[in-house]
C-alpha cells in the first residue's frame, strides 16, 4: 500500500505518447514549467504543463525540476536508447515505475491491490476500494470522492482503448499498447487482461526486481513479495512469474538463483548486478 495517498496532478489529461519527450527536452533546455512561456514553449494550453510536469515526476523520469538517470537514459538526444518510446519494452519499465514507485497513489492500489481481489471491475468499485484503502492507512482526510473518480477516469485512459473514440486523440495515452486493461462488450464495466496482455521483457521484469530488492534492503526475496510487487504490477498470474524467475536464473545465474524448497519459493541474489547493466543487455542488443 502506498505510503502516501495523492490523487491529483495530472489536470485531468492521460498522459499522450510525445508527453514525456517533449518534458525532457524542455527540463534540459534550463526552462521553467512555471514560466507564462512554457506554453509557448510546449505547445500546449496552461493545463497540459501543469500535466507535463506531473507525468514527468510520477513516470520518474524527473526529480526536482531536474532529469532521473532513467529520463537520460532513455531521452538523451545524444545516447537515449529509445527517445521517441518506439520500443514496447520502453512501455513496460514506464508503466512499472509508474505503478512501482507509487508518486501516483492510484496506480499501486489499482495494479497491485484491487487486482488482487478481483478480475472484473467498475468504476464505482474502485472509488470504494480506493475509499476502504485510505481508511485502513488512516488517509481518510487525504479522500475526495470527486479527485479520485477523476484519477480512476484518467488511469481508464491510459490503459484502456475507448469503446466510443471521438477522434485520434483518444488512442494517443501512452500505455494502450500495453493491452493491460480492456472494457467489456457492454462497456459498462472493465476488467484486467490478464491473457491476453502483451508479454513482458524479461529484462524489464529484471529491473523491476532489482528496484524491489532495492526497497526491501534484503538478497533474499520471498516469491509472495515477488508476486505482489512485481508479477500484479505486470498483471501476471503465479506461474507466469514462476516461469519468469526460472529464465531468468538460467540466463544471469552469475547473479540469481530461484529456489522451490518445502514449499517455500524465493530469489537469492549472489551477486550485485546493475540495473543499468540489465537494461543495456536489452537496448544493445534490440534498438
Amino acid at each position: 500500500m502506498p505510503n502516501k495517498f495523492v490523487f491529483s496532478g495530472h489536470e485531468s489529461f492521460p498522459c499522450k505518447t510525445l508527453w514525456l519527450k517533449k518534458g525532457y527536452d524542455f527540463v534540459i533546455q534550463g526552462k521553467n514549467f512555471n514560466n507564462p512561456d512554457a506554453v509557448i514553449d510546449l505547445g500546449v494550453g496552461k493545463n497540459m504543463v501543469a500535466s507535463i510536469r506531473y507525468w514527468l515526476r510520477v513516470f520518474g523520469m524527473c526529480d526536482g525540476g531536474r532529469p532521473t538517470w532513467l529520463g537520460d537514459y532513455l531521452f538523451n538526444d545524444v545516447d537515449g536508447k529509445d527517445k521517441y518510446m518506439e520500443d514496447l519494452a520502453t512501455l513496460w519499465l514506464l508503466h512499472f515505475n509508474l505503478v512501482f514507485l507509487g508518486e501516483a497513489s492510484l496506480y499501486n492500489l489499482f495494479f497491485c491491490g484491487l487486482q488482487r481481489e478481483c478480475s472484473k471491475f467498475g468504476r464505482e468499485q474502485v472509488l470504494t476500494y480506493v475509499r476502504l484503502k485510505s481508511i485502513e492507512a488512516g488517509k481518510q482526510t487525504l479522500f475526495n470522492e470527486n479527485t479520485v473518480r477523476k484519477d480512476i477516469g484518467v488511469l481508464l485512459q491510459n490503459y484502456s482503448l475507448p469503446r466510443k473514440p471521438q477522434s485520434n486523440e483518444d488512442f494517443s495515452s501512452l500505455l494502450i499498447d500495453l493491452d493491460l486493461v480492456r472494457q467489456n462488450l457492454e462497456g459498462k464495466g472493465y476488467f484486467f487482461n490478464v491473457d491476453g496482455k502483451r508479454e513482458v521483457t524479461k529484462e524489464v521484469f529484471l529491473y523491476a526486481l532489482l528496484m524491489l530488492k532495492e526497497q526491501e534492503g534484503d538478497n533474499t526475496i520471498s516469491f509472495d513479495t515477488i508476486q505482489d510487487n512485481v508479477g500484479l504490477a505486470f498483471c501476471m498470474q503465479d506461474y507466469e512469474t514462476v516461469a519468469m524467475l526460472k529464465n531468468l536464473t538460467s540466463e544471469y545465474s552469475k547473479y540469481l538463483s530461484y529456489s522451490d524448497m518445502a514449499g517455500i519459493k524465493q530469489v537469492q541474489f549472489v551477486a550485485e548486478l546493475d540495473c543499468k547493466k540489465v537494461l543495456d543487455d536489452y537496448y544493445n542488443a534490440n534498438i
